[in-house]
């Protein structure tokens, strides 16, 4: 037990260092942003089991903000061609608010864990992966089915809005297997993108995630907890089936969205600084959790 506080003692200064000269350098190199993110998810893997659900519940809560703000955004718009390109905007809202106040997303967890098992590749860090990605991801979808319901059935909007709500919901299950799984891969892609350069980006964080899931909702593309308030929202009302989410949007989203993560920007950008990480863990030598 103490040998463990004093090793997370340890990878949190080396964060703090880390995170120190990353803002002073202002565009640090490709090594230096994997080493925070991988003490980021070292950190994460050890957190306790209850106090992930809780904050993976309060994202499934928060990212609704994601069908709310563009549903009210378009009940006001006009029927043109615009309308999309500014109600997509407020699709950031929620990623913004879950991003910001630290909440666990699983989108986040493609990318932010899987470093520690690139780096440790050992049985205990791949079960430790594999503890947050089925806590976190429990946690998003129930918290998502809870505010859809309360969204579809407590007469917090008005008519023209849940007319809204409807319409945007829709997409999440207009495509077959394939499409959305390609879509998620996309969605999968660009955010954990975001994730590996937010902490080069300072103050200008919100831009970026602003930025970057504006286009993942102007594009279409699925992502698999923003997109379960939607369509959720579609089965309390009656206008989809549960088979529908499983098997049109929870399956190939889940599947996308992990991919385009964890592999396209985990181990390819894990790739690029093998080399570094290698020579410095024989350098240090390795030592035991």
């Amino acid at each position: 037990m103490a040998r463990d506080k004093n090793k997370r003692a340890e990878q949190e200064a080396r964060r703090d260092e880390l995170l120190k000269e990353v803002s002073e350098i202002g565009r640090p190199d490709a090594y230096v942003l994997h080493e925070v993110i991988r003490l980021e998810g070292d950190e994460e893997l050890r957190r306790n089991g209850l106090a992930l659900f809780l904050s993976a519940f309060a994202a499934g809560l928060s990212i609704a903000l994601s069908l709310i703000v563009p549903g009210v955004l378009r009940s006001h718009l006009p029927e043109a061609d615009w309308a999309k390109i500014v109600s997509s905007m407020g699709y950031a809202v929620g990623f913004l608010v879950v991003v910001l106040g630290r909440q666990q997303l699983f989108t986040e967890n493609t990318i932010t864990p899987v470093l520690p098992l690139l780096h440790d590749r050992s049985a205990k860090t791949a079960f430790r992966v594999v503890r947050l990605w089925l806590i976190v991801l429990c946690g998003n979808i129930l918290g998502t089915l809870a505010i859809a319901t309360v969204m579809a059935h407590s007469g917090a909007f008005e008519p023209p809005v849940l007319k809204a709500f409807a319409e945007i919901s829709h997409d999440a299950i207009a495509n077959e297997f394939w499409a959305t799984f390609v879509k998620a891969v996309f969605a999968g892609w660009m955010i954990a993108l975001m994730v590996w350069f937010l902490p080069a980006t300072a103050s200008a964080a919100p831009f970026v995630i602003l930025l970057m899931t504006w286009l993942v909702s102007l594009c279409s593309l699925a992502h698999i907890v923003a997109g379960s308030v939607e369509a959720f929202y579609l089965v309390v009302t009656g206008a989809a089936t549960m088979n529908d989410y499983a098997l049109k949007f929870f399956l190939p989203t889940l599947l996308g969205n992990t991919f385009g993560g964890a592999a396209l920007v985990g181990v390819l950008n894990y790739g690029q600084v093998a080399p570094e990480v290698e020579e410095t863990k024989a350098v240090e030598g390795e030592r035991p959790d």
